[in-house]
Protein backbone atom coordinates (compact mmCIF):
# COMPACT_ATOMS: atom_id res chain seq x y z
CA UNK A 1 0.00 0.00 0.00
CA UNK A 2 1.24 3.41 -0.81
CA UNK A 3 1.02 6.70 1.09
CA UNK A 4 0.46 6.64 4.96
CA UNK A 5 -3.04 6.75 6.81
CA UNK A 6 -3.98 9.11 8.45
CA UNK A 7 -2.20 9.48 12.39
CA UNK A 8 -4.68 8.16 14.88
CA UNK A 9 -1.95 8.56 17.98
CA UNK A 10 -3.26 11.72 20.06
CA UNK A 11 -0.09 13.08 22.04
CA UNK A 12 -0.26 12.71 25.43
CA UNK A 13 0.51 16.68 25.80
CA UNK A 14 -2.80 17.27 27.83
CA UNK A 15 -4.83 20.63 27.65
CA UNK A 16 -2.61 23.60 28.14
CA UNK A 17 -3.33 26.13 31.17
CA UNK A 18 -3.39 29.19 28.61
CA UNK A 19 -7.33 29.39 29.09
CA UNK A 20 -6.73 30.48 32.85
CA UNK A 21 -8.63 29.49 35.74
CA UNK A 22 -12.04 30.35 35.87
CA UNK A 23 -11.48 33.71 37.78
CA UNK A 24 -9.12 34.95 35.28
CA UNK A 25 -11.49 33.93 32.37
CA UNK A 26 -14.65 35.65 33.42
CA UNK A 27 -16.16 32.18 33.25
CA UNK A 28 -18.83 30.92 36.08
CA UNK A 29 -18.02 27.03 36.98
CA UNK A 30 -21.02 25.59 34.71
CA UNK A 31 -19.48 27.65 31.34
CA UNK A 32 -15.96 26.12 32.25
CA UNK A 33 -17.47 23.26 32.23
CA UNK A 34 -19.21 23.78 28.82
CA UNK A 35 -16.39 24.82 27.83
CA UNK A 36 -14.76 21.58 28.26
CA UNK A 37 -17.23 19.72 26.88
CA UNK A 38 -17.08 21.56 23.79
CA UNK A 39 -13.60 20.93 23.51
CA UNK A 40 -14.07 16.93 24.32
CA UNK A 41 -16.40 16.74 21.32
CA UNK A 42 -13.66 18.63 19.31
CA UNK A 43 -11.19 16.39 20.50
CA UNK A 44 -13.41 13.26 19.83
CA UNK A 45 -14.60 14.39 16.05
CA UNK A 46 -11.32 14.87 14.80
CA UNK A 47 -10.15 11.22 16.30
CA UNK A 48 -13.36 9.92 14.56
CA UNK A 49 -12.46 12.04 11.34
CA UNK A 50 -9.56 10.00 11.07
CA UNK A 51 -10.71 6.74 11.74
CA UNK A 52 -13.41 7.45 9.20
CA UNK A 53 -10.27 8.35 6.38
CA UNK A 54 -8.55 5.54 7.51
CA UNK A 55 -11.34 3.25 6.86
CA UNK A 56 -12.73 4.77 3.83
CA UNK A 57 -16.30 5.54 4.87
CA UNK A 58 -17.92 8.89 4.27
CA UNK A 59 -20.11 10.52 7.44
CA UNK A 60 -20.70 13.76 8.83
CA UNK A 61 -20.02 14.95 12.50
CA UNK A 62 -22.82 16.77 14.96
CA UNK A 63 -21.00 17.50 17.80
CA UNK A 64 -23.67 18.59 20.85
CA UNK A 65 -23.85 18.99 24.21
CA UNK A 66 -26.62 16.96 26.16
CA UNK A 67 -26.70 15.81 29.88
CA UNK A 68 -23.54 17.09 31.08
CA UNK A 69 -21.56 14.88 28.38
CA UNK A 70 -20.19 15.77 24.88
CA UNK A 71 -22.44 13.85 22.38
CA UNK A 72 -20.45 13.01 19.09
CA UNK A 73 -23.26 11.55 16.24
CA UNK A 74 -21.63 10.26 12.77
CA UNK A 75 -24.35 10.87 10.41
CA UNK A 76 -24.44 9.14 6.94
CA UNK A 77 -25.33 5.81 4.66
CA UNK A 78 -23.65 2.59 4.73
CA UNK A 79 -22.09 2.53 8.67
CA UNK A 80 -23.33 -0.38 9.77
CA UNK A 81 -19.57 -1.83 10.16
CA UNK A 82 -19.25 1.16 12.61
CA UNK A 83 -22.38 0.17 14.54
CA UNK A 84 -21.99 -4.06 14.47
CA UNK A 85 -24.16 -6.41 15.81
CA UNK A 86 -26.06 -5.61 18.42
CA UNK A 87 -23.57 -2.03 18.88
CA UNK A 88 -20.84 -3.64 19.69
CA UNK A 89 -18.31 -2.04 17.14
CA UNK A 90 -20.26 1.38 18.58
CA UNK A 91 -19.62 0.38 21.98
CA UNK A 92 -15.70 -0.56 21.08
CA UNK A 93 -15.58 2.49 19.23
CA UNK A 94 -16.94 5.23 21.82
CA UNK A 95 -14.03 3.57 24.33
CA UNK A 96 -11.32 4.28 21.99
CA UNK A 97 -12.80 7.88 21.56
CA UNK A 98 -13.43 8.24 25.17
CA UNK A 99 -9.74 6.96 25.62
CA UNK A 100 -8.24 9.80 22.78
CA UNK A 101 -9.92 12.43 24.73
CA UNK A 102 -8.35 11.39 28.11
CA UNK A 103 -4.76 11.07 26.66
CA UNK A 104 -5.33 14.96 25.07
CA UNK A 105 -7.20 15.95 28.33
CA UNK A 106 -5.71 14.12 31.20
CA UNK A 107 -9.15 13.81 31.99
CA UNK A 108 -11.67 10.52 31.52
CA UNK A 109 -14.94 11.49 29.55
CA UNK A 110 -18.26 10.26 29.63
CA UNK A 111 -18.66 10.99 26.20
CA UNK A 112 -21.79 9.74 23.70
CA UNK A 113 -20.87 8.32 20.59
CA UNK A 114 -23.50 7.28 18.30
CA UNK A 115 -23.88 6.16 14.72
CA UNK A 116 -26.44 6.48 11.75
CA UNK A 117 -28.86 7.21 15.14
CA UNK A 118 -28.51 3.84 15.84
CA UNK A 119 -28.77 5.04 19.87
CA UNK A 120 -31.86 7.10 19.14
CA UNK A 121 -33.06 4.33 17.55
CA UNK A 122 -32.10 1.79 20.23
CA UNK A 123 -33.79 4.22 23.44
CA UNK A 124 -37.34 4.04 21.76
CA UNK A 125 -37.10 0.32 21.32
CA UNK A 126 -35.41 0.07 25.08
CA UNK A 127 -38.64 2.34 26.79
CA UNK A 128 -41.31 -0.23 25.37
CA UNK A 129 -39.21 -2.84 26.70
CA UNK A 130 -38.84 -1.66 29.94
CA UNK A 131 -42.31 -0.72 30.01
CA UNK A 132 -43.35 -3.81 28.45
CA UNK A 133 -41.19 -5.43 31.33
CA UNK A 134 -43.08 -3.21 34.38
CA UNK A 135 -46.22 -4.69 33.25
CA UNK A 136 -45.21 -8.24 33.43
CA UNK A 137 -43.63 -7.62 36.75
CA UNK A 138 -46.83 -5.56 38.23
CA UNK A 139 -49.15 -8.45 36.70
CA UNK A 140 -46.98 -11.64 38.00
CA UNK A 141 -46.63 -9.92 41.09
CA UNK A 142 -42.45 -10.57 40.55
CA UNK A 143 -39.44 -9.17 39.42
CA UNK A 144 -38.86 -9.84 36.13
CA UNK A 145 -35.35 -9.92 35.06
CA UNK A 146 -33.56 -8.66 31.61
CA UNK A 147 -31.38 -9.63 29.51
CA UNK A 148 -28.25 -8.44 29.58
CA UNK A 149 -27.49 -4.51 28.67
CA UNK A 150 -24.34 -2.48 28.10
CA UNK A 151 -24.59 0.73 30.43
CA UNK A 152 -26.01 2.99 27.96
CA UNK A 153 -29.03 0.56 27.39
CA UNK A 154 -29.02 -0.33 31.31
CA UNK A 155 -29.29 3.33 32.13
CA UNK A 156 -31.97 4.09 29.68
CA UNK A 157 -34.00 1.35 31.32
CA UNK A 158 -33.01 2.88 34.49
CA UNK A 159 -34.65 5.80 33.59
CA UNK A 160 -37.65 4.32 31.64
CA UNK A 161 -38.58 2.77 34.98
CA UNK A 162 -38.07 5.47 37.70
CA UNK A 163 -40.86 7.21 35.26
CA UNK A 164 -43.58 4.53 35.94
CA UNK A 165 -45.43 3.85 39.03
CA UNK A 166 -45.11 0.23 41.17
CA UNK A 167 -42.22 -0.77 40.12
CA UNK A 168 -38.29 0.85 40.81
CA UNK A 169 -35.33 -0.99 39.03
CA UNK A 170 -31.68 -2.37 39.80
CA UNK A 171 -28.45 -3.75 38.31
CA UNK A 172 -27.06 -6.75 39.10
CA UNK A 173 -24.19 -9.30 37.85
CA UNK A 174 -21.00 -8.36 36.16
CA UNK A 175 -19.85 -6.78 32.85
CA UNK A 176 -20.35 -8.19 30.45
CA UNK A 177 -23.50 -10.04 31.91
CA UNK A 178 -24.78 -7.27 33.90
CA UNK A 179 -28.53 -6.80 33.71
CA UNK A 180 -31.63 -5.09 35.06
CA UNK A 181 -34.28 -6.07 37.62
CA UNK A 182 -37.15 -4.56 37.81
CA UNK A 183 -38.93 -5.03 40.80
CA UNK A 184 -42.35 -4.04 42.87
CA UNK A 185 -42.40 -0.91 44.99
Amino acid sequence: MTGSAPDLAVDGAGVSDEEGSPEETGLSPQERRLVDLEQEGEIAADYIEGLLDIVDMDGDLDLDVEGGRAVVAVVGEKLDKLIGTGGEALEALQELTRLAVLQKTGNRSRLMLDVGGHRARRRVELRQVAAAAAERAIERGKPETLAPMTPFERKVVHDAIAELDGVHSESEGEEPSRRVVILLG
